[in-house]
């Protein structure tokens, strides 16, 4: 869209969709994958409905390399996983998440995706240099826990 910007990356991870889905949809899992999980060791979340499940939200608050926002699962399908995400400190913004899940053979093709409008910080900051490191590493960490026995 015109309107937005469009981050993502893709990993091809040896798992089925089945492991996959609930590692991305249940968001408790992600302390084990995260590639945000180390920047605030005191980090506060709170979890909210079943896991999981649409509308099960997590939220968060830490330092300043953290920063606070809140995520809310909005799909979970076959084919993937929806979250609508925001944050709030140290930036307000308000983004739409995808994680498409492909099987490929014996493995999984996973596109982490995060759309959020163009705004005038936009102009000024590559959005893909600033995230898409993080989604790569998140990436290589959810290859490491699913491909686990």
């Amino acid at each position: 869209m015109a309107g937005t910007v469009l981050v993502e990356r893709t990993a091809r991870v040896h798992a089925t969709v089945e492991r996959l889905r609930p590692l991305i949809a249940r968001l408790p899992e992600w302390t084990q994958w995260s590639p945000w999980e180390d920047l605030d060791p005191d980090l506060t979340r709170d979890y909210s409905g079943e896991p999981g499940e649409v509308g099960s939200a997590y939220t968060w608050s830490g330092n300043r390399k953290a920063g606070a926002g809140a995520m809310r699962i909005t799909a979970v399908d076959p084919d993937g996983v929806g979250i609508h995400l925001d944050f709030t400190r140290p930036f307000r913004s308000s983004n739409e998440l995808r994680f498409v899940l492909e099987p490929e053979g014996d493995a999984t093709r996973v596109t982490w995706r995060m759309e959020t409008p163009k705004k005038l910080y936009t102009r000024f900051v590559n959005l893909d240099k600033l995230i898409g490191g993080d989604f790569e590493k998140g990436l290589r960490k959810l290859t490491q826990v699913a491909e686990a026995p």
